[in-house]
């Protein structure tokens, strides 16, 4: 088993800076139930309807709403500014109230913030959202823990292809981010953990050109950024047409170290082998995205709307690290590159087909090409008297062709409350693929028989209906009901795949409050939502690792390869949250959730006989392993100072925790848990805007606690915990002009992984460590 973070023994892992975070546990712990018991006595009394920034739909309620004017020498400016940031903060609360199905909107404010670099960077600060990859790296995004299919991404609605990355998606382009954290029928239902719908630019009938150039810096490399977004009117004033187009260039630089030592223990004897690899790796990648929406106002109402979408992304990486005491090799050298290029065009028509009736087409084309190439090259000897011993070169090129239509009716009954939707999908996906990998020079005759050539595709039928209605004025719900069909099927050599699946879904969710002008509300949802393996998990080719030799003997360096026979996942879940909203637009928390899961899809290590090898190999595939569980508790609070305190500064502060639980039958405890699920997480941030003086400023603290996921009865992994503040600070020049400074990671940590596989005769510990660096940024805004 592997040790815990606090354990005395001396490892690669615990020897570095890894100071306790318990201060940190209990200082948010506190916070949190202070602001929910303040919440408690101070909106006990009821509020006035008219009070400060109360979030209305009525837009004729919000003048009224506004708090008491400033003197009347106050700074017009300054005044202007905190309007702007009343009203914005009030439309995304009111959407959060007024949905049936739990919903977070995260608007242009919140998302401009902190400068970040990614989206990815921007969704650790949400309630319940973790991210892979070292502190300050971004990542691919976890709600409630749960990574690896379990957390639906979704742009404008719909799924990337592979070889997408949310990294290569800038705040810049994005309109607004939702987060659901139950599934609902018309996202879909492959939302175990919840669905992040990312909304890109709109077009508004009005006339923006904002410019913005700037660079960041971490560890002596510069990363220099450019971004351009225009919103205008097409065609004569009054018309209604309009567009927005954004472009956005930037350059990622990284270098990291590499330090990573494998230790093999003899249980029987107790005698221990240790391997030590250390050197460094460096990485570029230049991106270009653009994307634009046109929408067009016809005739009764009726909407026409084209976003195109591309994306341009170049990467190249190497690295360099000698191993003592060598057993294959003493020195290895790798080189990488990577393109992917991605065009989609999505359209959108909306009918009116009367006032109670609304017909929605939606469609898609996109191509997404990703080509990657990888040169390993192992060296024997001493520094001067070097030999090449091996030479591995691998060559993967894809390309993905897709479609999709979509449409939906909604109609309003006239004589209830009632509001009807129902809706078909269907989307294709068509892969074909070549894989070339020579040793030597020479192809490899282990995988002749696999072919280089592959074809896959993949095929998604779905109809769904929903009834959203009133029951009282104070309760509501919505009921759905979800069918959706995937076929997979692939043609190569030796290992056509052919599986179906197909899964209903039951959804349903409810908003309840004590009286109709109540600032309380609870919910409560009931769902079952599935996970489906995608293509590769599917196809059986195998993927030698040519590391394999450092460890034939527990297999810490498997080969891998695919599972045609792999079944959906299903879960069945409940969520239960309550909820406050404060009179000028805050907001208090508590929800818990519980998923029942059923054919668990984990990857599975096992000694195999493999028909690319005369012996017996260690092989890593995916397998359904049976049943879990998980269940947790997420707090939030979101409100200014002033809130509470008449006389305080119009300080915002922002702060969540969030505590997760999970076990998976037939794994032995105590951390059979879910695949990189934390048992935590937590955000504790604020910013305020001067009064009189153009300056803003704030930060935030995000924590995850150290993890070890026993994964299966041999293999254990672990992960140190991450620390990670950001700070920014926004001079607003002039009216047009505004620089934001901003640092990421501040005080970096080290940060380490690990895993443990333990057998009958041997244990085998790789403990992989490095550095961690402040990520600094000076960003200039202009409006043209």
């Amino acid at each position: 088993m592997l040790r815990p973070a606090h354990d005395p023994k001396p490892s690669l892992i615990t020897m570095r800076r890894r100071p306790s975070f318990t201060p940190l546990t209990l200082a948010l712990l506190p916070l949190l139930s202070a602001g929910w018991a303040s919440a408690q006595t101070a909106v006990a009394p009821p509020a006035p309807a008219a009070s400060a920034a109360q979030p209305d739909s009525k837009p004729a309620s919000r003048p009224a709403a506004r708090p008491q004017p400033a003197p009347a020498k106050a700074d017009p400016k300054a005044e202007q500014l905190e309007r702007v940031e009343v009203s914005g903060g009030a439309s995304e609360t009111a959407q959060r109230r007024a949905s049936t199905a739990s919903k977070i909107v995260i608007g242009r404010e919140e998302i401009e913030r902190f400068g970040d670099a990614s989206v990815a960077e921007t969704l650790k600060r949400l309630p319940g959202v973790t991210t892979g990859g070292r502190p300050g790296r971004g990542g691919a995004p976890r709600m409630r823990g749960m990574g690896a299919g379990y957390t639906q991404v979704l742009v404008n609605g719909e799924r990337m292809p592979a070889g997408f990355s949310l990294d290569d998606l800038p705040p810049e382009q994005v309109e607004r981010i939702e987060v659901m954290r139950a599934p609902t029928a018309e996202f879909g239902a492959r939302a175990v953990a919840g669905t992040i719908n990312i909304v890109l630019r709109e077009a508004l009938v009005k006339r923006n050109n904002d410019l913005r150039v700037g660079s960041a810096y971490e560890k002596g490399l510069w990363s220099p950024q450019f971004s351009w977004t225009r919103n205008d009117t097409l065609g004569e004033e009054g018309s209604g047409h309009a567009y927005t187009t954004s472009v956005v260039a930037n350059r990622g630089s990284r270098m990291d170290d590499v330090d990573t030592r494998i230790t093999t223990l003899n249980l029987a004897d107790r005698s221990s082998s240790v391997i030590r690899q250390s050197g460094s790796s460096e990485s570029t990648r230049d991106s270009l995205n653009v994307n634009a929406r046109v929408q067009l106002r016809l005739d009764a109402g009726n909407t026409l709307n084209f976003m195109p979408i591309l994306v341009a992304a170049q990467g190249k990486s190497s690295s360099a690290f000698t191993q003592v005491p060598g057993r294959d090799y003493d020195q290895v050298q790798t080189e990488g590159d990577n393109q992917f290029r991605m065009g989609r065009l999505n359209g959108m028509w909306m009918q009116r087909l009367s006032d109670s009736s609304r017909l929605e087409l939606r469609g898609g084309i996109g191509q997404a090409k990703l080509d990657s190439r990888s040169l390993r090259q192992e060296w024997r000897g001493t520094p001067g008297a070097l030999m090449l011993s091996k030479r591995q070169d691998d060559t993967t090129d894809s390309l993905d062709r897709s479609w999709n239509l979509a449409s939906k009716l909604s109609h309003q009954l006239e004589a209830s409350e009632h509001s009807l939707v129902g809706g078909l999908e269907a989307e294709g996906v068509k892969r074909d693929q070549t894989r070339i990998s020579l040793v030597n020079g020479l192809p490899r005759p282990e995988l002749a028989d696999y072919g280089d050539e592959l074809q896959a595709s993949t095929l998604r039928l779905a109809a769904y209906a929903q009834d959203e209605f009133q029951i009282s004025k104070q309760w509501s719900a919505y009921a759905g009901l979800r069918w959706e069909g995937i076929r997979t099927s692939s043609d190569a050599a030796n290992y056509a795949v052919r599986n179906n699946s197909s899964v209903w879904t039951p959804l349903f969710h409810t908003v309840w409050k004590p009286n109709e002008k109540s600032r309380d509300q609870v919910r409560v949802s009931l769902t079952r939502s599935y996970r489906a393996p995608d293509v590769q998990n599917l196809i059986a080719r195998p993927t030698i690792n040519p590391q394999y030799e450092l460890d034939p003997d527990t297999g810490s360096y498997p080969d891998r390869a695919g599972n045609p026979d792999l079944k959906p996942e299903l879960a069945t879940g409940i969520d239960l949250a309550f909820e406050r909203y404060l009179s000028k637009g805050g907001v208090l928390s508590v929800s818990t959730f519980a998923r029942r899961i059923t054919d668990l899809i984990r990857n599975v290590t096992a000694l195999e006989t493999v028909s690319w090898s005369g012996t017996p190999r260690w092989v890593q595939r995916p397998r359904n392993i049976g049943n879990a569980t998980t269940y947790g508790i997420e707090l939030e609070a979101k409100f200014r100072l002033d809130e509470f305190f008449d006389d305080a500064l119009p300080v915002s502060l922002r702060s969540n925790l969030s505590l997760f639980r999970s076990s998976v039958d037939g794994i032995p405890g105590p951390n059979n848990r879910l695949d990189q699920q934390p048992k935590a997480t937590a955000n504790l941030g604020a910013d305020y805007r001067m009064r009189g003086l153009p300056l803003s400023f704030g930060g935030n603290l995000n924590w995850t606690p150290a993890t070890t996921v026993q994964q299966t009865p041999l293999l254990a992994s672990s992960s140190s915990r991450k620390l990670v503040g950001d700070a920014f600070v926004l001079w607003n020049i002039n009216r047009d002009i505004g620089l934001r400074l901003a640092a990421s990671n501040i005080a970096p940590l080290d940060y380490s992984s690990a895993s443990v596989i333990t057998t009958s005769k041997l244990q085998t510990t790789t403990e992989s460590a490095g550095r961690t660096f402040t990520n600094w940024q000076a960003r200039l805004e202009i409006k043209l």
